[in-house]
């Protein structure tokens, strides 16, 4: 969803009543557990699975030359 169309929704919801947004409110609360159950139950994550991502990216590239010159910079 793009900002405008989220900013256009908060707005029309400014616009209700507060039985209305009290209303509105428990019908996306429960839109949103419905959602979560067919998506079955959330499997526990290990930071391990993002080993290797992004490798490809430091091909060719000296580890210690890039520390190096990394180190370099930040004294100007």
């Amino acid at each position: 969803m793009s900002a405008a169309a989220y900013e256009s929704i908060l707005h029309l919801a400014d616009s209700l009543s507060r039985e209305e947004k009290l209303r509105l409110i428990l019908e996306l609360k429960a839109r949103t557990e419905d959602s979560k159950e067919k998506a079955g139950p959330e499997k526990d994550r290990s930071i391990l699975e993002l080993s290797g991502l992004g490798a490809e990216i430091w091909n060719g590239i000296d580890a210690q030359e890039y520390v190096r010159s990394e180190r370099a910079s930040w004294n100007g």
